[in-house]
């Protein structure tokens, strides 16, 4: 973590910035170890090029120390104003900075005033491009993590095809899937679990219901786990009995969409490329008004987070990345179809790290 940190405040001081005030629980586990959920309480991390110091309430201190957290520890009980003393620790440890990185998209307006009402003569600068930067590059630890994440999705896609029944409903199943997960340790879901059927997968982020699962039903399950802070994201949609060659070739056209975008990726190629492979073929086989989203989205500490996979993005791709890659086609009266796989960029190329079959399961 201390290597992070160290890269992080080079990074500001050559962007021309003294000091970094983090608040997002993602970045703050990225840059600490230290993994919590803060609710309505300050956590927040402040770096300058003297050093860090973690604000945290005083019940979560000595969990942040457990995880191993080495630099200044600023703590407040729940009848002390946090940002009274953040300013008493600036003035006494001499601190004044000049310009300060924020997240723009993470700090709300009241915490922002909070900051300026502390410093203010110190300009603030969004620095969420900098923190995306830091993160999109996964080292060998967070591949070993995402794997671990990936191999516990592809058991809960296994335990809900497995447990498809006539009369059975979405929440039923759903509910089947996330128990195995609890007992195979896993302790939080990286999104609500979907479990959509019949005419409820042609909505790409349906609720799951009390739908009960019928003959000629589209069964499709949309899943991630939480692994020691690692996200998995996996997409695989089957067939319950017979049926018709209209949700055949739906299907289909959907897997060679996904194979093409897959095999698009390579070393110094645009991510919109991706996309674009995978848009072509729906296109050309007459559904692409039913394609109504991005190819994917990339994946890490977050299960959605920097870079977005859409047709337009130039961002080369490049070892270490690792992203989602999940066409659909969604009909109101055929059903919908969605296949997502996650991938890490290696020297060679794609390595997906789910593994769940994707042919099509015509489900007896």
């Amino acid at each position: 973590m201390e290597s992070r940190l160290n890269r992080l405040l080079q990074i500001i001081r050559n962007r021309g910035l003294d000091s970094i005030f983090i608040t997002s629980k993602a970045n703050i586990y990225y840059f600490t170890n230290f993994l919590t959920n803060p609710h309505e309480r300050l956590i927040a991390l402040y770096a300058d090029q003297t050093g860090p110091v973690l604000i945290v309430p005083e019940l979560e201190k000595e969990d942040a120390l457990q995880a191993g957290w080495k630099g200044d520890l600023l703590t407040y009980d729940d009848q002390t104003d946090p940002w009274n003393k953040f300013k008493a620790y600036l003035h006494s440890s001499g601190k004044s900075p000049y310009s300060m990185g924020i997240e723009k998209n993470q700090l709300t307006v009241d915490r922002k005033e909070m900051i300026e009402s502390i410093m203010p003569d110190c300009v603030l600068e969004d620095a969420q491009t900098i923190l995306n930067e830091l993160r999109l590059l996964k080292d060998k630890k967070e591949f070993n993590l995402l794997k671990q994440a990936a191999v516990l999705a592809d058991y809960g896609v296994k335990t809900g095809i497995e447990g498809i029944q006539e009369g059975k409903t979405e929440l039923e199943l759903l509910a089947e899937i996330e128990y195995a997960l609890k007992r195979e340790g896993v302790r939080e879901m990286s999104f609500s679990t979907l479990v959509l059927t019949g005419a409820n997968t042609a909505s790409p982020h349906g609720t799951p219901g009390g739908r009960k699962i019928e003959p000629g039903d589209f069964v499709l399950f949309d899943l991630g786990v939480v692994y020691e802070g690692y996200c998995s994201d996996i997409t695989r949609t089957v067939a319950y009995k017979k049926i018709s060659d209209v949700q055949k070739e739906i299907y289909h056209t959907v897997l060679t969409a996904q194979k093409e975008a897959i095999n698009t990726v390579s070393l110094g190629v645009p991510v919109g490329k991706i996309d674009q492979a995978a848009r072509k073929m729906i296109d050309d086989a007459g559904y692409g008004s039913y394609f109504t989203h991005r190819i994917g989205h990339g994946l890490g500490i977050d299960v959605h987070e920097f870079p977005s996979m859409h047709g337009k993005n130039p961002l080369p791709i490049q070892e270490g990345m690792c992203f989602t890659i999940e066409p659909g086609i969604y009909v109101p009266d055929a059903g919908g179809v969605r296949i997502e796989d996650e991938i890490f960029v290696t020297k060679k190329g794609a390595e997906i790290l789910t593994s769940y079959p994707k042919e099509l399961q015509i489900i007896e």
